[in-house]
């Protein structure tokens, strides 16, 4: 007789805990950043507006940054490791025992959308940011192999699953999709507005996904 299957706890966005006064005082000043990104874009963010809103000043801020760009670097760097951190919980295989990639993949498409509306400001921020500076592109790019790595896992254990015949590379892939339908839906986001209401963005991720995968439609979740 087979075990019930049991349902993972919901996925969650992982903080480090950082403890020390001078780690708090610019954690605050992080916050406020990245807050003020939910309501406009970095180009009209001004420091005074930031040290207002992190309850600090603005000697407090030039002796943390050299200028707002350093903030900016701050954020990215908080946000990838926030992000590994993510996805070390997220992809770990243990949370999966038993689970099909078919319901991985959904969830982890939700997951994935819910967390970009959640930092859609930083995230657009850090983007434009890295299409010009090195920095930032080989900070982004040791998160995706991080990342990238931890679902390969996921998907090579469940070969017996899919039809491609070369499951690492299928997984390599699957981010790539994924992840490209997302960066358009944060930069253009009328041009990647579905063509039908009743599609889910979600919904026809996830079904791309795994008929990429190959993993047969009888298989699939209904993600709708």
């Amino acid at each position: 007789m087979t075990a019930p299957q049991t349902q993972p706890g919901a996925l969650e966005w992982v903080r480090p805990p950082r403890q020390a006064r001078s780690q708090l005082t610019l954690g605050r000043i992080l916050d406020a950043a990245e807050s003020l990104l939910r309501e406009k874009c970095w180009e009209d963010t001004s420091v005074a507006e930031i040290v207002r809103r992190a309850d600090s000043s603005v000697g407090a801020f030039y002796a943390r940054f050299r200028d707002k760009d350093a903030l900016l670097s701050a954020l990215h760097e908080r946000f990838v490791e926030e992000a590994i951190a993510t996805a070390e919980r997220a992809l770990c295989e243990k949370r999966w025992a038993g689970t099909s990639i078919s319901e991985i993949v959904r969830e982890l498409v939700a997951f994935q959308v819910r967390i970009q509306d959640q930092h859609a400001g930083l995230v657009r921020a850090i983007v434009l940011r890295s299409a010009e500076c090195a920095e930032f592109r080989d900070r982004g790019l040791r998160m995706t192999a991080s990342i990238d790595g931890l679902f390969a896992r996921l998907v090579v254990a469940r070969r017996h699953e899919i039809l491609h015949p070369i499951p690492i590379a299928a997984a390599a892939f699957t981010s790539r999709l994924i992840g490209g339908a997302m960066l358009q839906r944060l930069l253009f986001p009328a041009a990647a507005n579905l063509a039908s209401p009743e599609l889910s963005l979600v919904g026809e991720l996830t079904h791309a996904a795994l008929a990429y995968l190959g993993v047969f439609p009888e298989d699939a979740v209904d993600a709708s």
